[in-house]
C-alpha cells in the first residue's frame, strides 16, 4: 500500500482546497456563529460520500463526518472559527482592515480546518483503493477561541470511541507538537448597584463599575502570590454606560485564568471569587458569578507523535520560492526584534531549548524550510487549547507547518493577512499530507493505535475523563 497516491491525491486536488480555506477566511465567522463555514466543510464531505451528523452536542455548527467500517476509528479535528476585530486585506505589507471593526483569521483557523478535511478525504480514498477495514472521521469542531468548542464536545461523550485523533495548527515552523498546555477556566463577574445622579446625590448609588475595577486591583495583587506558570486575563465588557453623570448600575468583567493543571485553576478561580465578593462587599453591590468555559491541558503522546513524525519527514517541508520569501521578508519588517525573538523562543521550547544552533540559524531567515527536531514533551506552551480534553479520551498527535514569515505573532494582523496567500496554502497542504499519512500508519498497523491507548492510560494513571466544565454551562454565541 503506497502512501505517496494520498500526496498524488492531496495534490491533484489543491486548488479545490486552497479554494475552501480561502472562502473561509472570507466568512471569518466568530465562535459558535460559523454557519457558512460549517455547511461549506459538512456539505463538501458529503458530496464526497461521508455521512455527516450535524448539530452534535447541541452546537448548531458542530458536526461529524464518517467513513467507513469497523477497524480503528482515526478522528481528524478540524477548526475554522476566527477573531473578533482582526480585519485584514490579504496578502499586503500594512494594516489595512477590509472591514473596519470587523473579524478575521488570526491564528489560521481558515487553513487549519481545510487541511483536515484534505487528510479525511484523502484517508477515505486510501481506505477504498486498498479496501481497509476502518474509520475515518472528520470533527467540525467550532468555537476554538475563547469557547472551548472541544470540551463541550468531549463533555457530551462525540469523542469516546476513538482510537486515535489528529490536528495540526499554522505557524512559524515545521515539526511534531510534543508539548504541554495550560488548562483554563474562562468566567463572567457581573455586579449590580444602584443607578443615581453622579452630582445630585451620589451618595444613594452603588457603582457596579466601581466593584470592577476594585476587582481588578485585587486580582493584580493576587498575581505575586499564584505559581509563575499560571496566567491571569481580563476584559471589561460592559462598562455599565457612555454618561459620567450616572452612577452605573451594572458592569460586567470576564476573566481567563489559565494554570498546568485543572486543580491549579480550580484553586486560583476560588481565590478570584473571594476578591469579587470583597469587591462587592467594598462597593455595596451584588456580585453574580457566571461560569463561560473551560478546557484541559494537553496530554502529548509519544507513540503516536513518532508515527506523525516519521510521516513528515517522508513528506519534506512546504516548498517556498523566491515571491514568498519576498513577501515574508516584507511582513518581517513590520515586526520588532522582540516579536521575532517572541516567536524563535516559541520554537526552541518546541525542542526543549537543546538546539540553539538551529534557532540562530532562523534567526537569519523568513520562512523556516526545516523540520524541527523532534522532542517527546519539550514544554509547557504558554497558551491553552480545547485539544487538550479531546487528548485526555483519545491519543492525540499535533503538527506544525509553516504558514507565515518566521516572527509572526499570533492573534495578529500579519497573520491574517497571509492566511490567505501562496504561502500559506502551501503550508496547509503539507499538513494535509503529514496528517492523512500518519492516519493510513494507524489503519496499516493498528499496533499503533493500541500502544498510542496503553500510554494514554499509563500518564493518566487509569483516571477516567472528568469534563472541567459544569454540565448546566451551554456554550455561548460571541
Amino acid at each position: 500500500m503506497d502512501k505517496r497516491r494520498i500526496d498524488e491525491y492531496i495534490d491533484a486536488h489543491q486548488s479545490t482546497f486552497t479554494e475552501i480555506s480561502d472562502k473561509i477566511w472570507g466568512f471569518a465567522e466568530m465562535r459558535f456563529r460559523e454557519h457558512q463555514s460549517a455547511a461549506l466543510l459538512a456539505g463538501f464531505l458529503e458530496q464526497e460520500g461521508f455521512q455527516v451528523q450535524r448539530e452534535v452536542a447541541d452546537i448548531n455548527t458542530a458536526f461529524m463526518a464518517t467513513f467507513g467500517i469497523d477497524g480503528p476509528i482515526i478522528g481528524i479535528l478540524g477548526e475554522f472559527d476566527a477573531l473578533a476585530g482582526m480585519s485584514q486585506k490579504s496578502g499586503i505589507t500594512k494594516k489595512e482592515p477590509l472591514v473596519p471593526g470587523g473579524n478575521g483569521h488570526g491564528c489560521g483557523h481558515n487553513m487549519l480546518g481545510t487541511a483536515s478535511l484534505a487528510a479525511a478525504v484523502a484517508v477515505k480514498r486510501f481506505i477504498e483503493d486498498n479496501k481497509l477495514r476502518g474509520t475515518i472521521r472528520y470533527y467540525g469542531c467550532p468555537g476554538e477561541e475563547g469557547g472551548s468548542g472541544k470540551a463541550f464536545m468531549a463533555r457530551e461523550g462525540v469523542f469516546d470511541d476513538l482510537d486515535v485523533a489528529l490536528s495540526w495548527h499554522p505557524f512559524s515552523f515545521n515539526g511534531t507538537m510534543s508539548v504541554n498546555t495550560l488548562a483554563n477556566y474562562q468566567v463572567y463577574y457581573r455586579f449590580h448597584g444602584q443607578s443615581a445622579h453622579a452630582a445630585a446625590s451620589p451618595h444613594l448609588g452603588r457603582s457596579a463599575l466601581d466593584a470592577v475595577e476594585l476587582m481588578n486591583v485585587g486580582v493584580n495583587y493576587l498575581r505575586e502570590h499564584i505559581i509563575p506558570e499560571a496566567r491571569v486575563h481580563y476584559a471589561i465588557t460592559d462598562t455599565g454606560g457612555s454618561s459620567p453623570n450616572v452612577v452605573q448600575p451594572n458592569a460586567e468583567v470576564l476573566y481567563l485564568m489559565r494554570a498546568p493543571q485543572l486543580n491549579q485553576v480550580q484553586e486560583i478561580y476560588e481565590r478570584i471569587c473571594n476578591i469579587a465578593q470583597g469587591a462587592a462587599l467594598m462597593s455595596g453591590t451584588e456580585c453574580e458569578i457566571v461560569f463561560d468555559k473551560a478546557c484541559s491541558n494537553c496530554i502529548p503522546n509519544m507513540t503516536l507523535e513518532k508515527v506523525m513524525h516519521a510521516n513528515f519527514q517522508a513528506v519534506g517541508t512546504p516548498v517556498f520560492d523566491d515571491y514568498d520569501r519576498q513577501f515574508a521578508h516584507e511582513i518581517r519588517s513590520t515586526l520588532s526584534q522582540k516579536d521575532i525573538d517572541s516567536d524563535l523562543a516559541m520554537g526552541a521550547s518546541f525542542m526543549g531549548g537543546q538546539r540553539p544552533d538551529i534557532i540562530a540559524e532562523l534567526k537569519e531567515k523568513e520562512l523556516c524550510e526545516i523540520i524541527l527536531p523532534y522532542v517527546h514533551a519539550a514544554t509547557l506552551l504558554p497558551g491553552s487549547t480545547d485539544v487538550g480534553d479531546v487528548s485526555r479520551i483519545a491519543p492525540t498527535a499535533q503538527a506544525i507547518v509553516a504558514c507565515q514569515a518566521i516572527g509572526t505573532p499570533g492573534h495578529s494582523w500579519q497573520t491574517v493577512s497571509q492566511g490567505a496567500t501562496g504561502l500559506a496554502h502551501k503550508g496547509m497542504i503539507v499538513a494535509a499530507k503529514v496528517i492523512a499519512r500518519t492516519a493510513a500508519d494507524v489503519l496499516m498497523n493498528p499496533e499503533f493505535a493500541a500502544q498510542a491507548k496503553a500510554e494514554l492510560k499509563e500518564k493518566l494513571g487509569g483516571a477516567a475523563y472528568v469534563s472541567p466544565i459544569p454540565a448546566a454551562i451551554k456554550p455561548k454565541p460571541f
